[in-house]
């Protein structure tokens, strides 16, 4: 499976991608992953190093940005499963409010560059269910402010609805448990799979 997963800051994004990840090792199906996009990236870089990220000049992080977008397209045609989270849909949204205000960026040219088979899934949640989610578990550098939530849900809307993508689908995670959410998933993308991935499924 070639999934692309996106949705504002506490939608499930990360919870969905995990969750596929850990489903597809129990059938011996092993997905790249990378879950890094959002700055920092708090995957593979210490304390220090998230800092300097942030410190980067708006004009160094766009481009460094735009750098690893296309090294993942890549990606996405050298692993035949690949899990990724948010990518360039996110960085429409996320980029041009909170990296690099005033540059601007063009990611929706990739999108002729990807696999066939990509499959793009939009969580996204009600405005107070993510402000719960922001109160109950924050993350260690919260990106998405508690005011600009209605906005971003908004975007991220906007986006995936001019995404080129051909298959795609939405799952409102409001009341989904991580359980519930992959076994949503799970039923809900069984039309958008190509035959190798309709196998795995199977399995």
């Amino acid at each position: 499976m070639r999934l692309i997963a996106v949705g504002c800051e506490y939608a499930g994004v990360t919870t969905l991608i995990d969750g596929l990840y850990a489903w597809g090792n129990e059938r011996g199906v092993h997905h790249h992953l990378d879950d890094h996009f959002t700055i920092p990236d708090a995957y593979h870089l210490d304390e220090a190093e998230q800092q300097g990220f942030i410190d980067m000049l708006p004009a160094i992080k766009e481009r460094f940005q735009r750098f690893q977008i296309v090294y993942h397209v890549r990606l996405m045609h050298k692993f035949d499963h690949i899990l990724l989270g948010g990518f360039h849909i996110e960085e429409m949204v996320y980029g041009p409010r909170y990296y690099y205000p005033g540059i601007n960026i063009a990611v929706r040219e990739y999108e002729p560059d990807m696999p066939d088979d990509a499959i793009l899934v939009h969580l996204h949640a009600r405005p107070e269910v993510i402000r719960r989610r922001m109160e109950t578990a924050p993350h260690p550098r919260q990106l998405v402010p508690p005011e600009d939530v209605e906005r971003i849900l908004e975007r991220f809307d906007e986006e995936v609805a001019q995404s080129w993508i051909h298959r795609k689908l939405a799952i409102d995670t409001s009341d989904l448990t991580p359980g519930a959410l992959l076994e949503t998933f799970l039923e809900r993308s069984v039309p958008y799979l190509n035959t190798r991935d309709a196998l795995t499924r199977m399995r």
